[in-house]
């Protein structure tokens, strides 16, 4: 028999491993002397119904994004645990790489605030490795089949930012987009844990005074793209 998980054998806080304690949550909020101390502290639970994962808004939606997209790119393939744990962990650090708001109001600052921030205090980085995904899965390798999947899974992952997008409307005059905002570019072919960035220098308005399209600066210089293939940071729940 192999040794016992960490999370088994070493003290944590509680509720820190998903799975290892459920009726602890109900034992709590069952409890008055807890609820009077949590009043007291300001501290508030937040529930939903179970199988209800959209009560909770904008977070939810890159639980939504690996849902919807992990069932696509394993439905032709049959990872061993090892390689599933892999792929996960891949996953994990594309996930903990979005972008969630800028470090700075400097216009010529790209750099923006990630959740790995929260974790390791800076952005994550990946090895670069060739491009497999358009590689039949019968010539690679274990390994190779495995980046292929998360190759294939952060390509998809890019359609995040429609996903952000999809209450956004036609016009920005409340605020949203403004000359000098920081926005995230959709961008499919970009390596993994790579998001394009850019600060919008310009607006193009159409015949009907609204604007539809952007230049942005980037680090490679400026490029031109139609508001459906940006989204501005940070995203608040106003505008999602």
């Amino acid at each position: 028999m192999g040794d016992l998980p960490s999370d088994r054998t070493q003290l944590e806080f509680p509720f820190l491993n998903t799975g290892i304690d459920y009726a602890g949550p109900v034992l709590v909020v069952d409890r008055k002397d807890i609820q009077i101390d949590m009043y007291n502290k300001g501290i508030e639970f937040k529930t939903f119904p179970p199988y209800s994962s959209h009560f909770g808004g904008l977070w939810e939606a890159g639980v939504k994004s690996v849902k919807y997209h992990l069932r696509r790119i394993l439905t032709l393939a049959h990872p061993t645990y090892e390689e599933m744990t892999t792929l996960l962990v891949q996953i994990e650090a594309i996930l903990n790489s979005r972008p969630l708001t800028p470090l700075s109001t400097d216009p010529s600052d790209l750099s923006c605030l990630t959740p790995a921030h929260f974790l390791i205090g800076r952005s994550l980085i990946s090895v670069p490795q060739p491009l497999v995904i358009d590689t039949k899965i019968n010539r690679l390798q274990r390994y190779e089949k495995i980046e292929k999947l998360k190759q294939h899974f952060w390509q998809r992952s890019t359609e995040y930012v429609s996903l952000l997008q999809q209450n956004l409307k036609w016009n920005y005059s409340s605020g949203d987009l403004q000359q000098g905002s920081l926005v995230l570019v959709k961008d499919k072919n970009r390596p993994p844990l790579l998001w394009l960035l850019g600060r919008v220098v310009k607006m193009h308005p159409g015949r009907d005074n609204v604007n539809r399209v952007a230049d942005i600066l980037t680090k490679n210089g400026v490029i031109q793209r139609f508001y459906n293939n940006i989204c501005p940071l940070p995203v608040t729940t106003s505008s999602y």
